[in-house]
């Protein structure tokens, strides 16, 4: 039986979320929009549940708690929805980084494409940005920063807490693309300095089709944000649309359940980290990427294309070697890239990635099948 080793790319539901998601797909479909009747007032208790589990995993109120289709909506409407504020301030520079997800940095490009000035924040080896060159970068008229949590393809885990230090006394937004690590190392998205939190119920046991913007207040300000589509006001005017119950209900259960065991299903990821690394240090591995998440493992091995060991592979373990999002795409991934690494270290780069749901990873399996290869 395959074992499988994709969850950055999605994670199996959680039991009690299927559940959650059953109960009112089936029993309890009623409308949260709909105020006249008793269906409908118990589909908005349960989305107004929901909503307060989604902040308590970072301490904020749940009135900043914008549900979304998924984290990829979440990054666009914190980018653009910016566009109009930013415009009116002549505050038009943005700040994001070179390994971001496609879904920060296409919307970024987009502004960029209409006057924006964008600087790109490099990386070495690490995976890592530093805080020091984010300082370096902040201008007057920066309007946004953006940077993500926990990369998608190495797991590298980036310095919050660095950047809302050097943030501190500047007026620019923060957003964090959380996809990879909300509910799962929540403790850095708690500081008071992070506006914005992009969340994706998929990567954390919930429902695909799901996910949050968090917009946190300063003082009593509200985040300037204008919607991206009309029609009907749902979300406080900022995502309209009929609120998927069933959905909101999964999403606001994974985060229930993740707030109260993600430090043991830490401590269960990196045991099984601990073990891939000295079992693949038989065949060689090179680790790409610094203090990454214990849930993550992107290493190149020396001479064996990464396509020929998924082939190799299939029975045994499902990897990958990027993000889902763009493995339709035979380019070499820009995260890797963007670390400097070599061609042939990149062209060899695979990604496993597990979950607390993994109770063992097939490594002699591995490593005896990769051996036919060296």
């Amino acid at each position: 039986m395959t074992t499988y080793l994709d969850c950055n790319a999605t994670t199996p539901m959680a039991q009690e979320v299927a559940e959650i998601v059953s109960k009112y797909m089936f029993e309890e479909y009623g409308n949260a929009g709909s105020r006249t009747h008793e269906f409908g007032v118990r589909a908005k208790q349960a989305t107004e549940l929901a909503r307060q589990q989604v902040a308590d995993v970072v301490g904020a109120e749940k009135n900043e708690v914008v549900f979304t289709s998924g984290a990829t909506e979440s990054n666009n409407i914190a980018i653009l929805g910016l566009k109009s504020w930013a415009n009116s301030q002549d505050k038009k520079h943005i700040i994001t980084t070179k390994i971001e997800h496609k879904a920060v940095l296409e919307p970024i490009e987009a502004l960029e494409a209409e006057g924006f000035e964008v600087t790109y924040l490099d990386c070495d080896e690490s995976g890592l940005i530093s805080k020091e060159s984010l300082a370096d970068a902040l201008r007057d008229d920066t309007c946004l920063v953006s940077i993500m949590h926990v990369n998608n393809e190495t797991g590298s885990i980036q310095d919050i807490p660095g950047y809302c230090d050097v943030l501190e006394n500047h007026t620019a937004y923060f957003h964090v693309d959380a996809a990879q690590g909300f509910g799962k190392y929540s403790e850095p998205l708690n500081h008071s300095r992070v506006d914005m939190i992009s969340v994706s119920g998929h990567k954390l046991y919930g429902p695909k089709g799901i996910g949050a913007l968090i917009v946190k207040r300063r003082g009593y300000k509200k985040v300037p944000l204008k919607p991206l589509m009309f029609g009907g006001g749902q979300e406080r005017g900022l995502r309209p649309g009929t609120l998927p119950v069933a959905l909101i209900a999964g999403l606001g259960e994974a985060c229930s359940i993740s707030n109260r065991y993600s430090e043991a299903w830490s401590k269960h990821c990196q045991k099984l980290k601990d073990e891939a690394l000295s079992s693949l240090a038989e065949i060689g591995i090179k680790v790409n990427g610094y203090n990454t998440a214990p849930h993550v493992l992107n290493f190149s091995i020396p001479e064996v294309n990464s396509e020929a060991a998924m082939v190799a592979l299939k029975g045994i373990a499902a990897v990958s070697n990027g993000s889902a999002c763009t493995s339709s795409s035979y380019t070499p991934s820009h995260v890797l890239t963007a670390m400097g690494l070599d061609e042939e270290r990149i062209d060899s780069a695979i990604r496993m990635s597990w979950c607390y749901q993994t109770k063992e990873l097939p490594l002699t399996a591995i490593v005896e099948k990769i051996k036919q290869y060296l």
